[in-house]
């Protein structure tokens, strides 16, 4: 460990750096953008060079439909070896992992014991399952990460040895579904969905000196929070966050549908925007809470993009969401995706990314589940779509009435999981997965039986930001699928886990 006898001017050395290219949570930030603008080492021009660096497999069992989280990484963490980059990757069977970023190697291995049993037997909806990706928080040379187990309990360990930093505080109810934590001065953020194990569909935070606990319940029933990047927090201190179905019934708290806009730490009802076309997205079962929403600047304000199931995008005022009414947004674009409606691996799943380029423009990049609806047109298309893609929209118009038109659409992706963005890059995979839920008589299939009808393998893509162009594919270096997890960059390595427990590493070869 590093002595407290180091000179100041030592310590300065080493915290200049500390926040240049880590990937600290679910799409980096808190806004979830997906974007690290400080990651430049694979570019346009070298990422046709891009190779599997390493695999590594953990001893993890998957539940159901989980397996591993997204992975998330730190660079300059203090060792008695000297710095490393650390890769962080949670387990759904109770387990959270280090890894050497470097290398690849396990560095420790954390399993934690579960109190009590849920009342449920686990299905893909509730897997009884480790399923919020971790969190990384760092102050100065100190380096903690935040896991929830599958007993709701928040566990604070040392990232370089997996020792626990603190008892385990009960965060959410047992056993419920909650999604990737989040962090802002000083709050942690989680959400939770579909009912699991009794629990309401909500936003929850934690503050972290008191360990006083908040919580804003979505709806009396259903509503879920299930975009994969949980909520999002604006620098400008709101709350943001997507549910699904539901009840519409604002008089007595019901807010299914809907973006929720809350005050951080006490998570109070500050605004939320329903469309007006609520109900029919309901008796759909297009869920707005099927994505997490992304936020960022735009000539002097902030907005947040929102969509879900249907296959549209929202533009919000990050001040007050709802336009007044509680139903008029910046911007409601045509259908994109989803044509028919179809409530099942079709429309606008995971999380969106965004980023600026050079010029300054503003970006905005959605994974689109199934076709692009008949009309649209893209002006660099890539191929034909008709299993999903990534649709890249510019973010135009005068200040206070933002557009989104498109850019460009990729190739053909069998299913796309969220982007994210680097170094003039959008890098995404196709997952591989059988996202179908009923056999068409009612009955849901099985996770035996999903996992068995995969239709493919992981795929990882490396696309130019400008245009789509495809510039690396990963082929067949991944055998297995994944279900709802993500990819990450840091240190110059794009992170991928698959259901089988592998972690892959892709990058440039050292010289």
């Amino acid at each position: 460990m590093l002595r407290k006898t180091i000179l100041p001017s030592l310590v300065l050395i080493y915290v200049s750096p500390l926040a240049a290219a880590d990937w600290l949570s679910f799409g980096r930030d808190a806004q979830r953008t997906g974007w690290s603008p400080q990651e430049t080492d694979i570019n346009p021009g070298n990422a046709a060079s891009m190779t599997l660096l390493w695999k590594t497999h953990l001893d993890n069992e998957p539940r159901e439909l989980n397996s591993l989280t997204a992975a998330v990484g730190a660079e300059w963490v203090v060792t008695d070896q000297g710095m490393k980059e650390i890769v962080v990757v949670g387990g759904a069977s109770d387990n959270l992992f280090a890894l050497d970023a470097a290398t690849g190697k396990l560095l420790w291995k954390k399993t934690f014991t579960a109190e009590g049993k849920p009342r449920q037997q686990p299905f893909w909806l509730c897997p009884n399952a480790l399923n919020a990706t971790p969190l990384i928080r760092k102050e100065g040379l100190r380096a903690s990460i935040y896991s929830i187990a599958s007993d709701g309990k928040l566990h604070v360990l040392g990232i370089t040895d997996g020792e626990e930093r603190s008892l385990p505080i009960q965060f959410v109810p047992p056993f419920s579904k909650n999604w990737s934590l989040n962090l802002a001065d000083g709050v942690l953020y989680t959400n939770t969905s579909q009912g699991c194990n009794g629990a309401s569909s909500g936003v929850y935070a934690m503050d972290l000196k008191t360990h006083q606990i908040n919580f804003f319940q979505a709806a009396k029933g259903g509503a879920g929070i299930w975009g994969r990047a949980g909520v999002a927090i604006s620098k400008g201190g709101m709350v943001f966050a997507g549910t699904g179905d539901g009840m519409y019934d604002p008089a007595k708290g019901n807010l299914p549908d809907t973006i929720l806009q809350l005050s951080t730490k006490d998570l109070k009802l500050v605004d939320y925007f329903t469309p007006p076309n609520h109900t029919y997205l309901t008796r759909k079962d297009l869920d707005m809470g099927s994505l997490s929403p992304v936020v960022f600047p735009w000539k002097g304000s902030e907005i947040v993009a929102a969509g879900g199931k249907e296959g549209v995008v929202y533009l919000v005022d990050a001040k007050v969401a709802g336009g007044g009414d509680h139903k008029t947004p910046l911007y409601r674009s045509p259908l994109f995706a989803n044509e028919g409606a179809d409530f099942a691996g079709k429309g606008f799943w995971g999380a969106f990314a965004t980023a600026e380029d050079d010029q300054g423009n503003r970006w905005l990049f959605v994974p689109a589940l199934g076709a692009t609806a008949s009309g649209v047109k893209f002006p660099v298309s890539n191929g034909d779509t008709p299993d999903g893609s990534i649709m890249a929209f510019r973010i135009e118009g005068e200040a206070g009435k933002p557009t989104v038109q498109p850019a460009w659409i990729s190739r053909d992706m069998n299913l796309p999981e969220p982007p994210i963005v680097a170094g003039g890059l959008v890098f995404a995979i196709s997952n591989g997965e059988f996202a179908r839920q009923s056999k068409g008589d009612g009955a849901l299939f099985t996770s035996a039986e999903r996992a068995a009808k995969h239709v493919g393998n992981t795929v990882l893509y490396a696309f130019d930001a400008a245009t789509g162009k495809q510039l690396y594919s990963s082929g067949d270096a991944m055998p297995s699928w994944t279900h709802f997890s993500g990819i990450s960059i840091a240190s110059g390595r794009v992170y991928v886990t698959t259901f089988d427990s592998n972690v892959y590493a892709f990058g440039l070869k050292q010289q």
